[in-house]
């Protein structure tokens, strides 16, 4: 589109022209265009960032990404490289935290069923690979002394470190709360009296990056962590989120660093606040979250970034395998609902075909319900998802479970086990059902069903479909007989049990902390071939 030379005043109108059609239309695309033009044509970058935030805003007040948040972001980022480059440190990291909190809004990755992350990492991050500001924040400032072996004439210090969330710490803890040759604390950032009013802020965590001393949070920060590290032989900190950046602001000394990256925080701005030069380990608990966490972070890729592991998640699958209801053959389960990760609409279409030739078939929803207050993207699909559930209710079609503190007892009304999410990590409550004896059909979750790895390499092939259509497919052919959907159903648990219950998982665990023998692990685990 040619456009006359005009005044910032003058493009800036027009851009707010462009904003307001934005605000209130569904798919303003010549609205977008519009901006896209006026905006590239604005001389001042302080105005240029200011007008695409604003619109980008605008959109996501709406729930709904937009086009050109990329372009916003980095247009902000402009901004802080002009204050790095003129040494206002401090505007500088204010201006990257508006940039990266734009980057990362939860509309554009957690609250709908597509992200400009998942689709392109490499062009989405580009602009922050480029920022003089985020290159400056991401240089190693490093550790005073290696990481230690730790002396044989006591029991080995554990330090286990979450900032609120320990759902998947428990099984771990025990583990090693139960050796006599080890000795284990936690520290709970957002908790703690003394690291929570500094373990928040993602400004000022910038700006202590960046070496701005102002205000004595360094200072403070460094006293109230320090005591900890001087104790901890290892610190496990669990979630790549504020409780990593946090730790990583200060010196380890030569406590051993291994931080767990699960998988929301691959779509959310703290990996890219945390020093991985202070980071000895990297911990993930899938293939595919490894390779967007390595596109991602740049990092990740350089000659001294921490080794990276792929482990399971730690669980005992055994307790599920417990004897299915007579009922349970022709019940679909699934568990989680809460989200718009987990797609319960996608479980719907599969119960309408599957009762299109057997209307036998049920679905159990396990787990809380979604909140529609959450947002304007999660209330559009609650919306959609409610009129598509209200009809198989009252048809008796689907049973709505809720919150349960006794999953296994719940599993054992489910034959047929669903995961329909549009991304997981893991997914934790198909692999329970799996080992409950229930019979598993993934979806090939669509953030990842084109990449090397996901459920595709994840779990066996025949678990994994592409359509409701296929789900439905498989379900009718292993439930063809009460013989075959239980022959189905025992191969499955085995495969659970054996390939992910805490007995296969704990020993990796054991090599991955300097436990007993174990000192050294290697830097990456052998790829995952696909279990037949």
């Amino acid at each position: 589109m040619q456009t006359p030379r005009l005044s910032d005043t003058r493009l800036v109108g027009i851009a707010r022209w462009a904003t307001n059609r934005m605000a209130h239309v569904k798919n303003p695309v010549l609205a977008e265009r519009v901006l896209g033009v006026a905006s590239h044509r604005i001389q001042d970058s302080r105005t240029r960032a200011d007008v695409l935030t604003e619109a980008a805003e605008a959109r996501l007040g709406l729930g709904y990404a937009p086009r050109h948040l990329t372009q916003a972001y980095a247009a902000e980022l402009v901004c802080a490289d002009e204050h790095h480059k003129a040494g206002r440190r401090k505007a500088a990291a204010a201006s990257a935290a508006k940039a990266l909190i734009l980057a990362f809004h939860r509309v554009a990755h957690l609250d709908g069923t597509t992200s400009p992350l998942a689709t392109d990492p490499a062009r989405f991050t580009a602009p922050m690979r480029r920022s003089r500001t985020l290159r400056a924040l991401r240089a190693p400032r490093g550790r005073s002394a290696p990481a230690a072996v730790p002396p044989e004439n006591r029991p080995l210090r554990l330090l286990f470190v979450h900032s609120g969330n320990d759902n998947f710490l428990p099984t771990v803890m025990d583990r090693y709360r139960q050796r006599p040759d080890t000795e284990v604390r936690v520290l709970n950032t957002a908790a703690d009296p003394v690291t929570a009013p500094l373990a928040k802020g993602m400004g000022r965590m910038i700006a202590c990056g960046l070496g701005v001393r102002s205000g004595g949070y360094a200072d403070r920060t460094e006293e109230a962590l320090r005591p900890h590290l001087e104790w901890a032989d290892v610190v496990f900190v669990d979630w790549c989120t504020a409780a990593a950046a946090f730790l990583t602001l200060v010196d380890p000394g030569t406590a051993r660093v291994v931080v767990r990256l699960h998988s929301f925080e691959a779509f959310s701005y703290w990996p890219h606040l945390v020093d991985f030069s202070r980071v000895d380990d990297l911990v993930f608990v899938s293939e595919h979250l490894r390779d967007l966490a390595v596109a991602t972070l740049p990092r990740l890729r350089e000659p001294d970034a921490p080794a990276t592991h792929v482990i399971d998640n730690a669980v005992d699958l055994t307790r599920f395998a417990l004897p299915k209801k007579p009922e349970a053959r022709f019940t679909l389960g699934l568990v989680g609902v809460g989200q718009v990760a987990k797609d319960p609409r996608w479980a719907l279409e599969v119960l309408r075909v599957l009762r299109r030739k057997d209307d036998r078939y049920r679905l159990r929803l396990i787990g809380g319900p979604m909140n529609p207050d959450a947002g304007p993207a999660l209330a559009r699909y609650h919306a959609a998802y409610a009129e598509e559930l209200a009809p198989l209710v009252a048809a008796g079609a689907v049973h709505m479970s809720g919150h349960t503190d006794d999953v296994p007892a719940e599993l054992t009304e489910v034959g047929l086990i669903l995961s329909t999410s549009i991304r997981e990590s893991w997914h934790l409550g198909l692999v329970e059902g799996a080992a409950s004896g229930a019979v598993p059909v993934v979806r090939d979750w669509p953030f990842f069903a084109d990449k090397p790895h996901g459920a595709h390499s994840l779990f066996p092939r025949d678990w994994v479909v592409s359509t409701p259509q296929e789900a439905a497919e498989r379900i009718l052919a292993v439930n063809d007989t009460e013989e075959s959907w239980l022959k189905a159903g025992h191969e499955a648990s085995e495969v659970a049990i054996s390939s992910w219950d805490w007995g296969t998982v704990g020993p990796l665990y054991d090599q991955l902390l300097p436990v007993a023998e174990s000192v050294g692990v290697p830097a990456q685990r052998t790829q995952r071939t696909p279990v037949e």
